[in-house]
Formats: C-alpha cells, sequence, structure tokens
C-alpha cells in the first residue's frame, strides 16, 4: 500500500499512521518530501481493512493498493528517480557514471596502475574483483582479502570510489569493510540469503540481471534487498543467454527504457559482459547513453591479452580513452542546460 499523508503533517500524525500500519501486521517505509511524507507499506495482513482504517484518518489524504508484485522498487511507490550517492559521485541524478576496471585484481601494480588510467579518462567508480566466480574450479578465482585491501589502497591513490563482486552472505561484513558498492553477479541474482544480508550491510548495491532472468525477476531480487532495509540500489543490464554465438551474450538493451518506465532505481549497462568483444563495446556503449542508461560498467585491463580472466571483452588504456572521448559529444546531448542554450 501506499499512503500519502496531507502536505505539512506533523510528527505526530505520521506516526501515529505509522504505528496504525504497524497493527495490521505491515512493514513501514517512509518517503520524506519538501510538502508531504508518503509511507509504504508491505507485508501479509488484511489489506481491505487497514485502507479502510488509514482512509479514516483526517491527516491521510489517499491510500492505495500498490498493483505490482515489487513494491518499494516500483514507480507507484516513489515517482522521482532516486540517487544513489557515494563517495561524492551520484548515480541516477542526471550525470552518466563509468565504472571501469578490470575483471579480477590481480596485483598492486595492475589495479594502481588501472586506477590511475581510468581515472584519468574520465571514469568516477573503479571496479575489480576480489573473489570471482568462475564456471570451472580451475580457473582464477581472486585474490580474494588481499585483493580487497589493494582496490582500498587504489581508492586512497586516486579518489575513485570502489566497486567489487561479494559472492556469498557469510563475506559480507568483510566486503563492506573495503567496498563502497557491493556488487551481486548474474549467478548470485536470485541468491537470496545474499540479498537479505545486503539489505542490512550499510553500502550501496549494484545489482546484475541473471543470465536467464525476466525483468520481473530482476526487479523482485531488488525488492529483496529493498525490504530489508537498504534502498540504495543499482540494476545492472549485462546480456542474457539466448540462441545466438556471435556475442558472449545477447543485449537486452530495450531492458533499460522498460526498467525505467517500472522502477525508480538507477539503471546502467555492462557492454563488456553482454558481448563478450571488446570491439564491439564502444558501440554499445554510445547505445547506452542514447536510450536512457545512468551509466556503464566496463572492463579495463592494462595488457588484455595476459589478464587472467575476461581478456577477449576487456579495453586496453588508450582503447578506453579514446571510448570516453567519444562519448563526450553524446553526454553534452543529455545535459539539459547544453540543449536549452542549443535552442
Amino acid at each position: 500500500m501506499i499512503i500519502s499523508m496531507r502536505p505539512h503533517s506533523t510528527k505526530e500524525e505520521i506516526d501515529h499512521v505509522c504505528d496504525r500500519i504497524r497493527d495490521f501486521g505491515y512493514i513501514v517505509h517512509t518517503i520524506v518530501g519538501e510538502e508531504r511524507v508518503v509511507i509504504g507499506a508491505v507485508g501479509v495482513g488484511d489489506v481491505t481493512a487497514c485502507l479502510e482504517s488509514l482512509q479514516a484518518i483526517p491527516a491521510v489524504e489517499s491510500a492505495v493498493r500498490i498493483s505490482a508484485p515489487y513494491k518499494f522498487v516500483s514507480k507507484e511507490f516513489k515517482k522521482e528517480r532516486s540517487r544513489i550517492r557515494l563517495n561524492g559521485v551520484e548515480i541516477g541524478g542526471g550525470k552518466f557514471v563509468v565504472m571501469a576496471g578490470p575483471c579480477s585484481v590481480e596485483s598492486e601494480k595492475q589495479i594502481m596502475e588501472t586506477a590511475q588510467a581510468v581515472a584519468a579518462a574520465g571514469a568516477k567508480i573503479l571496479r575489480g574483483g576480489a573473489f570471482k566466480p568462475r564456471t570451472s574450479p580451475y580457473d582464477f578465482q581472486g585474490l580474494e582479502l588481499e585483493g580487497l585491501k589493494l582496490l582500498a589502497k587504489a581508492r586512497e591513490a586516486t579518489g575513485l570510489a570502489t566497486i567489487t563482486e561479494v559472492t556469498s552472505d557469510r563475506d559480507v561484513g568483510m566486503v563492506a569493510e573495503y567496498a563502497d558498492v557491493m556488487q551481486v553477479g548474474a549467478r548470485n541474482m536470485q541468491n537470496f540469503a545474499l540479498l537479505k544480508t545486503l539489505g542490512k550491510c550499510g553500502r550501496s548495491v549494484l545489482l546484475k540481471r541473471g543470465m536467464s532472468s525476466t525483468l520481473n525477476e530482476l526487479l523482485m531480487s531488488a525488492e529483496y534487498i529493498t525490504a530489508h532495509g537498504n534502498p540504495n540500489v543499482v540494476l545492472c543490464e549485462r546480456g542474457i543467454r539466448t540462441f545466438e554465438t556471435a556475442t558472449r551474450n545477447t543485449c537486452d538493451i530495450s531492458s533499460i527504457p522498460v526498467l525505467n518506465e517500472l522502477t525508480h532505481l538507477p539503471v546502467v549497462l555492462d557492454p563488456s559482459h553482454a558481448t563478450g568483444k571488446r570491439s564491439l563495446v564502444p558501440a554499445l556503449s554510445r547505445a547506452a547513453v542514447a536510450i536512457g542508461a545512468d551509466g556503464l560498467l566496463v572492463e579495463v585491463h592494462p595488457a588484455p591479452e595476459k589478464a587472467l580472466s575476461d581478456g577477449a571483452q576487456s579495453l586496453d588504456f588508450n582503447q578506453f580513452r579514446r571510448m570516453m572521448d567519444d562519448l563526450r559529444p553524446y553526454l553534452e546531448l543529455r545535459n539539459p542546460a547544453r540543449v536549452v542554450k542549443q535552442v
């Protein structure tokens, strides 16, 4: 349910409504606006009786059901776009944010060189895997804790925020100690124990779409995180598995405007995993800007041919710099001030 309070309702009136909602067994989340407060209620209870009770309270302007199966992440609950703020960076606020770095942290030299290169090119967030879930048990699995420490060291040196993947609910506390954003990979999109723990971790979460998952399933996974107390979620399209073999995955570029219609959460694109080919990454990145994505998650490596994982889809420093230079005119077109000036 969504309960809209009348403009300038008092704290006592709001608390009374929240208490009444809890009496019916629902969990309460509030959004405080400039003039009014909107209250979201989720859970299992007598919806009809609760709505009738709330509508009888003078301070309540309206109380309605949320029709979508996902409640807190739906646009019914919050019409304005959410803005995820971390370390001086804002995702979802109108600026296109690029997250870049290697698939996996391999050494101090590698991650420090990459951090400096992507920062110089215009990236705002450094990505790098410390824990790597791999299809083969014999492939490189990541440096784990040592990789996390190297990411933190690169953040100190460059000022970049950091994002890294967490693969188990047991590791959430440790990863949160070192990283600014917790990434949930495609294989873990429906790891519900992990999602619940991330709801209480106090860090922003980037949730990747599962390789065979629908958008409804992606949004329901995001709902797990928000329903457990963490509203700071970014959705990521990274390609889905289809019958096509020309690319590693099939990039569902249409998912970005669809998600923008369904949810207030920011949406970014991972063109590296979506295609598996570095030659296709720049074109897909331009498409992401044009179609309304809030940012990119791109793999960059000092020497892709020597990478311990995903070298074929990683850009080298020069390729990434050229891509960022090519993106700038498209980014300017999305700037309302520039559009007004041109008109």
